[in-house]
């Protein structure tokens, strides 16, 4: 599928209170790339939001065993892109499948920064990453250990410019933190993170946009054969909905159609409008999305022209029918 005409130029957003750039809509490789989505389907993904502007892709060394950072980084090299052109995030804690043993190749030890950063950047083939990021809390370590291998000279770890621990930002060198937000996830992002904009310039990187796919309505009459969540071969979604009730489910799907008067109104499908409700709120610097086909790439892109018509009156009747707006912080009483 070739690019469209009409899709709207990319912006591009400060990483928090740095210099750094991103991309408001990114590709991310979590339960796609090196996963379900074969390599020729990544390679074209990759292509498509390249071509669309898309400047930031993320990935793991846990996702899918680290084939994720492979073949994104094969991707890379295939269209002959300019290092400087992209930033690229990985993300360290899981490293239990290039060992025989899990010891001291899970957390955040200095040990295996360094160690999991190098071999990430060999999976990538890449000499440096742009944004480092701790994919889990490590309590058995201290903060100073996990950060103290970015400035070590001997390592190509060293080479990132941010860290993050998920749930629980970093109180040194943070750039930017990659937390789970959208239309029915917003205490984390709205209120427990508020005084970090103004206090630190914290930028996000938000994954789960469109909640693994809930908010684009696809699942208001059921679940269709070959949807994320029919997939119970997957460990993620076999995990979901261990914790994840069908009444419980249902009851999401329900709310989530209530929204639908609102995207045709406008002009755009709900999948759009969830992620350009994500796109509205200033502190997001980008949009982490998941596509197995360059089509959901290019219906991604759309959310960057979508977000301007979301004025304050469309957003309180976001928020009626949603009732999930966290308490404003008070600043000063």
């Amino acid at each position: 599928m070739s690019k469209p005409e009409n899709l709207p130029e990319m912006e591009y957003r400060f990483l928090g209170r740095s210099g750094l750039q991103v991309s408001a809509i990114s590709l991310g490789g979590w339960l796609t790339y090196g996963g379900h989505v074969d390599r020729e389907g990544t390679y074209a993904c990759m292509k498509a939001a390249y071509d669309c502007g898309v400047n930031f892709f993320d990935c793991a060394e846990g996702y899918a065993d680290g084939e994720s950072e492979k073949v994104m980084g094969e991707a890379i090299r295939k269209y002959g892109w300019k290092r400087n052109d992209l930033v690229i995030s990985t993300k360290l804690y899981w490293g239990d499948a290039f060992s025989d043993r899990k010891i001291n190749n899970r957390g955040l030890s200095r040990k295996h920064v360094i160690e999991g950063m190098n071999m990430s950047l060999e999976r990538l083939q890449l000499d440096y990453v742009d944004l480092i990021y701790a994919h889990r809390p490590d309590r058995h370590t201290p903060m100073e250990e996990t950060v103290r291998p970015s400035t070590t000279s001997s390592t190509r770890a060293r080479r990132c410019t941010g860290e993050r621990r998920s749930g629980t930002p970093m109180r040194s060198r943070r750039r930017g933190e990659q937390p789970r937000y959208n239309m029915l996830e917003r205490i984390q992002v709205e209120h427990e993170y508020a005084h970090l904009y103004r206090e630190v310039g914290l930028g996000l990187t938000v994954f789960s946009p469109m909640r693994q796919g809930i908010l684009s309505g696809k699942y208001k009459n059921g679940i269709p054969d070959g949807s994320r969540f029919a997939q119970t071969q997957v460990e993620f979604i076999a995990g979901f909905w261990k914790q994840t009730g069908k009444a419980e489910f249902q009851a999401m799907a329900d709310l989530v159609s209530k929204l639908e008067p609102i995207a045709e109104r406008l002009g755009v499908k709900q999948s759009v409008l969830a992620l350009a409700w994500v796109l509205a709120n200033p502190n997001v610097s980008s949009a982490i999305t998941g596509a197995s086909s360059p089509a959901q790439v290019y219906e991604n892109i759309e959310a960057v022209r979508a977000y301007k018509k979301l004025t304050p009156e469309v957003l309180s009747e976001i928020d009626e029918i949603l009732n999930n707006k966290p308490p404003t912080v008070t600043m000063r009483y």
